[in-house]
């Protein structure tokens, strides 16, 4: 989502603008192209050298700077922007931008801009809350702007309040969704199935797998950036909810069934990444099972075939982990199915097995196609993954003359989180 696009940062005069080093740093790590707008006060926290250094490219702080490479520069990098991110966001710079002046090179850029515009404050309690610095966040999102925290928490003055710089992540996030707005999954609902079921032995034991939910969580992350509304069915797991991500936990088979039952009822897609156990223990002990010094005999039955048992007009992809005959397992699964697409990796290659941060995967359709992958991070996979289900979406819409289906209506530009 963030590749070759360019992002314009505004840093302001706050204590937190040593954390835009880190903003424009992570944001260059996932490709985008990085133009760093300074006011003077900004450059008292952290030098434009610092900036130049993480993003290799020009920081712009004089406006009337003779040697700039850009004629104009607020408008050049105004109009070349594809979204403007103002962080952080002083209560001086808030003041500007709500009215309308023009006084240094971030609100310039900003003034000139026909890009999407995110605003995050930061500053002390007191000032945020402060009725005048209300009323001109009021005034920024009325013409759109988002305006994207504060955070509560301790501050530079020692207090605790509202005025901290919001999370990078979140940031971020913010970010890619509004630059998914316009993606090729807008106006979608996908439902994404992650982690490992937990079949119960007793109060305190279960039957599971390796499932680190990785997979899945990449899945849901890269559909919420391709514009989607995403349901992430996610059974146990240590990982970080994505950004913007629905998520509904679940522990055992017969829940999450259940739960994407329930939530595919208005979805275009199904993605089952999850670790689903074939079987559960017949008659889990009500109390925990004690050693007797003797084997232990458990009789064991099939778990819901979620995939099997889900119907809807929606596209139906699934996965196969497989340890031997790869292809011929995961083409058996898809048939018998009814899947759409299956995505097989062999568990037992190297950087592809349960909790790595790769995969090398073999994505097989229904009119018996194979489509080989090299071995990939699991954000690109899942990014591969939906650009078949885009493809798929796309054939279907053309076959029933159906437009896209859209759903809730999209909020308001300037009431992302605050």
């Amino acid at each position: 989502m963030l590749t070759n696009r360019v992002i314009v940062l505004g840093v302001t005069g706050s204590i937190a603008a040593y954390k835009a080093a880190d903003i424009a740093s992570k944001l260059t790590q996932e490709g985008a192209l990085v133009d760093v707008v300074m006011t003077e006060a900004a450059t008292r926290f952290v030098t434009p050298l610092t900036m130049r250094s993480v993003t290799r490219r020009p920081v712009f702080v004089d406006m009337f700077d003779p040697a700039s490479e850009l004629a104009e520069e607020h408008v050049e990098l105004a109009r070349r922007a594809d979204a403007v991110l103002v962080a952080p966001a002083t209560a001086t710079t808030i003041a500007r931008l709500a009215h309308g002046l023009a006084d240094d090179v971030v609100s310039l850029t900003v003034l000139a801009t026909q890009a999407p515009v995110l605003v995050a404050p930061a500053m002390d309690s007191q000032m945020y809350e402060n009725a005048a610095t209300q009323a001109n966040l009021a005034t920024l999102r009325e013409r759109g702007m988002i305006i994207v925290g504060p955070a509560e928490g301790r501050l530079a003055s020692g207090r605790l309040g509202p005025g901290r710089l919001v999370d990078i992540d979140v940031l971020l996030g913010t970010l890619r969704r509004v630059l998914g707005q316009r993606g090729d999954l807008a106006g979608r609902k996908i439902v994404v199935s992650a982690g490992g079921t937990r079949e119960p032995l007793d109060p305190v034991r279960f039957i599971g797998n390796y499932s680190s939910g990785k997979m899945g969580y990449a899945l849901a992350g890269a559909a919420h950036d391709r514009g989607a509304e995403v349901v992430l069915v996610s059974a146990a797991t240590a990982l970080a909810p994505p950004f913007g991500v629905t998520v509904v936990p679940v522990g055992r088979a017969a829940e999450m069934r259940d739960a994407v039952a329930a939530h595919c009822q208005d979805a275009d897609a199904l993605i089952m990444a999850a670790a689903v156990a074939d079987y559960e223990p017949a008659s889990p002990a009500e109390h925990k099972i004690k050693r007797k010094g003797e084997a232990m005999v458990i009789e064991l039955r099939e778990t819901p075939d979620i995939l099997g048992s889900v119907k809807g007009d929606f596209v139906r992809v699934g996965f196969a982990a497989e340890s031997r005959e790869l292809e011929e397992n995961a083409r058996d699964k898809l048939q018998r199915k009814g899947l759409d697409l299956i995505v097989a990796n062999d568990i037992t290659a190297p950087g592809s097995g349960f909790g790595s941060d790769t995969n090398q995967v073999v994505i097989l359709d229904a009119s018996g196609g194979a489509e080989r992958l090299p071995l990939l991070s699991k954000r690109q996979v899942a990014d591969r993954v939906l650009d078949r289900v885009v493809a798929l979406l796309k054939g279907r819409q053309k076959r029933t003359g159906l437009g896209v289906k859209r759903r809730r209506p999209s909020p308001r530009p300037g009431t992302g989180p605050d």
